[in-house]
């Protein structure tokens, strides 16, 4: 039977039915709120998610009607951020294009972390030739630079949202294994593990019920880092004719359009290139906070 683990030192410990919880184990969102470019970034992923949502209702048009006796208008009371070339109005395909390039972001990374978490902690418990085996094809993958595999992984599966987050979850996954693997070599090591051992626990109880809960902290800040990675990359493979297909909106093929009229028509680049820009730094500055209100030091 598994001892309890003592509360560290310096916590209050709070009594709830059939159950102990630490104070410490309430900080880090208290710790990550406390740090105001992590809490407005917060906020602002959090406004991208409620329009993503709730893009139908709150989207003034169509984002795939046309308007040719509106084409290429500057913003107005009518169309708040102008038009588009056949006249499509900007502000809806920004609300609309936000559910692509969110949905890329977070299941990209679920496949990531669905195929890199498993062989990491496999390849760091395990050791041995499958170790060596998971860890070559590891470096493998990372040698070809990460946006690179994506393009090419999306060329060959054909373009498509759907194919794009494959692409880009598949290209994510040689940096998790490689974290899942190192930390999970670290929390190997530790006393807790040993005495888990000592007791007869079969190693495959062992590894998911002591070393895989340890090790999600910095598999948590790595996916909230991998998601901005992402959003790049699906509006990278939507410039390129690989992600989203015309006309349903992605911020990335509103880009590429918008690059020829950037003279007459600069409302429709900004917009989208805006877009990006606040999703990708928020997400980076959660990540950036998450990183120091689960650091133990910072407790």
């Amino acid at each position: 039977m598994n001892a309890p683990l003592a509360p560290a030192a310096g916590t209050e410990t709070i009594d709830l039915p059939g159950n102990v919880v630490t104070a410490a184990r309430l900080h880090p969102l208290r710790r990550l709120l406390r740090r105001p470019s992590a809490a407005i970034a917060l906020a602002v992923i959090v406004a991208f998610v409620g329009i993503a949502i709730f893009a139908p209702w709150i989207s003034p048009y169509d984002p795939v009607a046309t308007d040719f006796a509106a084409v290429r208008k500057a913003p107005s009371a009518a169309h708040w951020l102008g038009t588009d070339e056949i006249g499509r109005d900007v502000l809806s395909r920004v609300i609309f294009g936000s559910r692509a390039s969110l949905l890329a972001g977070v299941v990209s990374v679920l496949i990531s972390l669905a195929i890199g978490v498993p062989l990491g902690l496999l390849a760091g418990y395990a050791g041995g030739i499958i170790d060596m085996l998971i860890s070559r094809m590891t470096d493998a993958l990372l040698a070809c630079p990460f946006l690179i595999l994506a393009i090419a992984l999306a060329a060959f599966l054909g373009p498509s949202l759907e194919n794009a987050m494959i692409a880009i979850g598949i290209s994510a996954t040689p940096a998790f294994i490689r974290l899942a693997r190192g930390t999970t070599l670290a929390v190997k090591a530790e006393e807790y593990i040993l005495a888990a051992r000592a007791i007869g626990n079969p190693p495959w109880r062992v590894a998911l019920r002591h070393v895989l809960p340890n090790i999600v902290p910095p598999l948590l800040v790595q996916a909230t880092l991998a998601i901005a990675a992402a959003v790049i990359a699906e509006a990278s493979l939507s410039f390129l004719g690989l992600g989203q297909q015309p006309p349903e909106p992605s911020w990335g093929s509103m880009l590429n359009t918008a690059k020829n009229y950037i003279d007459n028509a600069p409302w429709m680049a900004l917009w989208p290139g805006l877009s990006i820009f606040l999703l990708v730094l928020s997400f980076n500055l959660v990540g950036d906070g998450l990183r120091d209100a689960l650091d133990p030091r910072h407790a």
